[in-house]
Parts: structure tokens; C-alpha cells; sequence
């Protein structure tokens, strides 16, 4: 009963749920099996019961059939809850909602690529001249104050991002101006994502799977550099190339 008789015994409300997006380029499970260990690195809690949602949408057409109740088990193995399945073919939909799992339809989000602009079509019979784009309006600066797990994308359009938690593997900031992460960088960090060459990337602790400045990027399947690995410090893009610095550098 309710606690008064103005209380209402439930309500529904609108709430934004981040649900982990697990791409299956293969549904061989023993494969997919050392894969998550891998990524994982075999920490229990790498993933804290994340919701998922399964997109088929790479496997290949007329490929081996998908074990839904052992690739349903296996994500539970990592700690991520399954809820739906993106880019189902028409033959697979009777059996994946015989596993309790809804279709979602919505599209992929991908990282936004910095091109450059198309010059308008020219009116016949003089070439109109071209205006130059405009910069991307500044939306001011993004504070995040909680981890950013795997999975998940945060940009920050026409402005600074700041984050106050550790960035984890797979996850992926973006930011059309710098990015600050005042903890441990550990995924991928894109800044000036719309062609800022003067933006930056500054961490605390700095161990990240990829880096980009306007669209000029350098991964470190290696590891990041011995001498600048868990160390605060800056990266800048110099010329066509990334400049990793301490954050006391007067360069």
C-alpha cells in the first residue's frame, strides 16, 4: 500500500539508459571467448552489468549460424547483460526474441570524420566563389564527473571536454576543441575533431589505445611511450605529426 493517499503506487518516467555496443565480426564462441579476455584482461569487473545491445550487422552473409543461448551466456560470463540485437536479418528474429531479447533499429553512431569541405556547385555560366564553412558554434565546456566505461562515446561539439574519472579501454572521447582528463586516459581521445589543429590532449595519467588532433591520429599497440606511460602530460600536434610532452613543457 502506498505510504499516503496522495502517494502513487508507481510511476513512469522517461530516463536515458548508456548501453554497451557489442560488435560481432564472428559468432565462433571460442574465439569471441578469448577475445573478451583479452580486452578484458581477465578483470572480473572490467564491466559492471552494463546493459548491451548485439549488432550482427558485420557478420557475413550466410555465415555459421548464431548459438544465441551460448553467446547470451558467454556476455553474462563478462559481466554484460544482453537486452537487444541490431541489424537482425528477417531470419533470425523468431529465434532471438525466443530469448527474451528485443530488435533495436537504430543505426550505428560512428565516429565523426574530418573531411575537407565540397566547394558549392557553381551556378552556369561564371563559377560562384565559395564561402569558407563556418567554424561549429561553441556550445561551451563538457564536464563529465564519472567514468567513462567501454562502449560508450562522449563528444563534446564546438567546445572543450573535461573529464574528472578514469577513461576506460574501448571507450572514446571526442571534442572540437581540447580535451582534460584530469585521471587515468586509458581509451581513445580525439581533439580538434572538427579541424582545430591548436587543440590538445592532457591527462594525469596517460596510457590510451589511440589519439587524434584534427584528424591526425597515432596508436600504441606497443604501449604509450616508457618515458611519459602513467605521467601527466600534454599532446599537441606539431606540422603532420603528434608532439607527446610533460604538461611542465615550456615548448
Amino acid at each position: 500500500m502506498p505510504k499516503s493517499k496522495f502517494q502513487k503506487p508507481i510511476e513512469i518516467k522517461i530516463s536515458t539508459v548508456v548501453a554497451v555496443s557489442t560488435i560481432m565480426y564472428t559468432s565462433d564462441l571460442a574465439t569471441l571467448d578469448a577475445a573478451m579476455h583479452e580486452m578484458t584482461g581477465g578483470v572480473s569487473d572490467f564491466f559492471e552489468g552494463d546493459l548491451a545491445v548485439i549488432d550482427v550487422g558485420d557478420l557475413a552473409p550466410g555465415g555459421e549460424r548464431i548459438d544465441w543461448a551460448a553467446t547470451i551466456a558467454l556476455l553474462k560470463k563478462y559481466r554484460l547483460n544482453p537486452v537487444a540485437v541490431r541489424n537482425a536479418k528477417p531470419e533470425m528474429v523468431e529465434e532471438i526474441q525466443q530469448h527474451g531479447l528485443q530488435l533495436d533499429s537504430g543505426k550505428r553512431e560512428e565516429p565523426p570524420i574530418v573531411t575537407a569541405p565540397k566547394p558549392a556547385p557553381a551556378p552556369a555560366p561564371a563559377p560562384a566563389p565559395v564561402a569558407a564553412p563556418a567554424a561549429p558554434a561553441f556550445s561551451g565546456t563538457m564536464i563529465i564527473d564519472t567514468p567513462v566505461r567501454a562502449g560508450q562515446r562522449i563528444y563534446a561539439r564546438g567546445g572543450d571536454l573535461i573529464v574528472m574519472a578514469v577513461v576506460n579501454n574501448g571507450a572514446e572521447i571526442i571534442a572540437d576543441g581540447s580535451i582534460h582528463v584530469y585521471n587515468t586516459l586509458n581509451g581513445r581521445a580525439l581533439a580538434g575533431a572538427s579541424g582545430n589543429a591548436s587543440a590538445r590532449i592532457f591527462a594525469l595519467s596517460m596510457s590510451p589505445e589511440l589519439v587524434s588532433i584534427a584528424g591526425v591520429y597515432r596508436t600504441f599497440e606497443d604501449g604509450f611511450p616508457t618515458e611519459n606511460a602513467r605521467k601527466p602530460v600534454q599532446i599537441r600536434l606539431n606540422g603532420d605529426s603528434l608532439e607527446i610532452q610533460s604538461v611542465n613543457s615550456a615548448k
